[in-house]
């Protein structure tokens, strides 16, 4: 496979200098990754007025957006892992958050030209442009219907769009065609129209040259009118061109044996700085300190997730003696829930509503066992990390959790949690007893689950691979079905 490959990686969201979910995660890891496996790859983003990193000038150069001409400042963030620009504009980005504004479709419509007039703008021809969720879905479309026919320099750039979670499409009013530049013609059910308005991410399932998920089962399940969010039948007809590749972690911030935020290190020979860890989080959090299984949730807190099984489930799961740690913010309903049960049961519950970088990683570390009974997971994080802590996952059989968690039931050799398939709280409160059994008697296979956990491989090194292999294929024209 030819790893010198000139890609631009567009994104709405990088870490550390934007974020809100995992979406900057998987820009903030992967190009680094795949700049160390030799690629000339440059990553974009909007020059949101919250990145506080040091950023030098590229250039600057119109962007005809409607009737208007739009400046377009390119500056480059110093000391990135992979070369790093951002796409500024006072009109557009000079404002507080990344969302939320009356004219987020107008915003990432000026993103998605802005990011191919760079191209020229500073002699950077891409092999492929790598297009991330929906805010980048234009790319392909513009490429298509305008660039490629108008300037030879455009002809030969190849697209793939990364579908992050498809329930986010951005929908917004048809006058984003003339903001485009591009015809009314293509405002029909068969195009980017989606009940009356413009979807950013149809344009991209229509026109990128490849699409991938971000797990193999996922890819699969969007297929269906259950997880297809409407779209199923836009995916049906792409599915020769629909690839999984599940996400990676950083195994150098998520590393227990040198984690900043953790008091006690450890590791699969050397399990005690663990138990140490678990002591110090219950007394942090003011629980007892003793030996009961700790359960933690570290995620948003939004129906996604599936909390409302832990919520249905919540007396049984204190019956059993547990003590339960959750960290998270969202859904004002889920958050006062989960409060009103903190004080219902004083010495076993611990709820945290906030952000809290260095707490996350000590419940991911002093835990026993990580809850994720997801509705739908196009990947998951928190599964991983908490193996990556030695921490046991019970989750849901969906999306990315099936392809990275496997039953200790269903295989004993390489079981590494407890999974569900119905999103039922029975379902979910028979596997968390399962895992609480194991817990409490047989400390042998526990012990055996921890190590499993901690020499796991989930970093994006194997996941670039990947990734490189897609961008062959895509130049390559050919099929990896």
């Amino acid at each position: 496979m030819d790893n010198s490959l000139r890609i631009l990686f567009v994104s709405a969201e990088v870490a550390p200098y934007a974020k809100t979910g995992g979406l900057a995660d998987v820009a903030g890891s992967l190009p680094g990754v795949l700049s160390g496996m030799g690629m000339d790859i440059r990553v974009v983003l909007p020059g949101y007025k919250e990145i506080e990193a040091e950023q030098t000038y590229v250039a600057d150069y119109p962007v005809i957006m409607g009737d208007r001409h739009e400046t377009c400042i390119l500056k480059e963030i110093k000391d990135a892992a992979a070369t790093t620009y951002t796409i500024n504009n006072y009109h557009y980005y000079y404002r507080d958050g990344i969302y939320m504004h009356h004219d987020d479709g107008e915003r990432f419509a000026f993103l998605c030209k802005a990011c191919l007039n760079l191209c020229k703008a500073i002699g950077f021809k891409p092999d492929l442009i790598h297009m991330n969720d929906w805010h980048t879905g234009p790319i392909a479309l513009l490429l298509e219907k305008k660039y490629k026919k108008k300037d030879p320099f455009y002809r030969h750039i190849k697209t793939l769009l990364t579908i992050h979670n498809l329930e986010y499409q951005g929908h917004f009013e048809k006058d984003i065609l003339d903001l485009l530049g591009l015809p009314e013609e293509l405002f029909v059910p068969e195009g980017v129209e989606f009940y009356g308005k413009f979807n950013f991410l149809k344009a991209g399932l229509l026109y990128a040259d490849k699409i991938n998920t971000v797990s193999h089962t996922y890819s699969r399940e969007i297929l269906t009118p259950e997880y297809g969010e409407g779209l199923e039948g836009v995916l049906l007809n792409r599915i020769n061109d629909l690839y999984g590749i599940v996400n990676g972690i950083s195994y150098d911030y998520f590393n227990p044996e040198d984690d900043a935020f953790l008091s006690y290190p450890y590791n699969d020979r050397d399990l005690s700085g663990k138990m140490r860890n678990k002591a110090e989080l219950q007394a942090e959090l003011g629980l007892p300190v003793k030996n009961v299984p700790v359960v933690g949730v570290v995620h948003r807190l939004v129906s996604q997730k599936g909390l409302d099984v832990v919520i249905e489930s919540f007396e049984k799961m204190m019956e059993m003696g547990i003590q339960f740690v959750l960290l998270g913010i969202g859904d004002p309903y889920l958050e006062n829930t989960f409060l009103d049960l903190m004080e219902k049961y004083p010495g076993q519950v611990s709820v945290r509503i906030e952000f809290n970088e260095k707490l996350a990683h000590k419940i991911y570390s002093g835990s026993d066992i990580f809850l994720m009974p997801s509705r739908f997971e196009p990947c998951g994080l928190g599964q991983m990390i908490s193996l990556r802590y030695g921490t046991i996952p019970v989750v849901r059989e969906t999306g990315g959790l099936k392809d990275t968690v496997i039953d200790i039931d269903d295989d004993p050799g390489k079981g590494n949690g407890f999974t569900f398939r119905e999103h039922t709280s029975e379902a979910f409160i028979y596997a968390l007893g399962r895992a609480v059994n194991v817990y409490r008697n047989n400390p042998r296979l526990w012990t055996d689950m921890v190590k499993r956990g901690l020499r796991a491989d989930f970093s994006w090194e194997n996941s670039a691979k990947e990734y490189l292999h897609v961008y062959n294929s895509v130049l390559k024209g050919i099929s990896l079905r």
